[in-house]
């Protein structure tokens, strides 16, 4: 079955496939670049954590602060063991679970 190309079908199909797999290369690098996060975004998405862990924990309930802590904890081990699982090791798998917990930081 022939490829439809934007070009019609006179285009020469190596040269579509070679620009769509350039594009698509850009287009992840940039998604990459959108959502990476560095130790300092990470720093701000665990002390917005222990803030709102705290207020929530004098305004609902001691019970419901310790949820909040223990949900961003368990993430925090569940990450941690896939990054295990995946071969990483020591502090850089501790760094990359800590990323990814609490890297949405940079948002705020």
């Amino acid at each position: 079955m022939a490829e439809h190309w934007p070009e019609g079908p006179a285009a020469d199909e190596e040269t579509a496939r070679k620009r769509y797999d350039a594009d698509m290369r850009a287009m992840r690098g940039s998604l990459r670049e959108l959502f990476r996060a560095d130790l300092t975004d990470a720093h701000i998405g665990l002390g917005i954590v222990v803030i709102v862990g705290v207020l929530v924990g004098l305004f609902a309930s001691p019970v419901a602060g310790a949820l909040v802590f223990g949900a961003f904890t368990a993430l925090f081990l569940a990450t941690l063991l896939v990054m295990r699982l995946q071969g990483i090791r020591g502090r850089e798998a501790g760094r990359r679970a800590y990323l990814f917990t609490f890297g949405w930081g940079q948002w705020f």
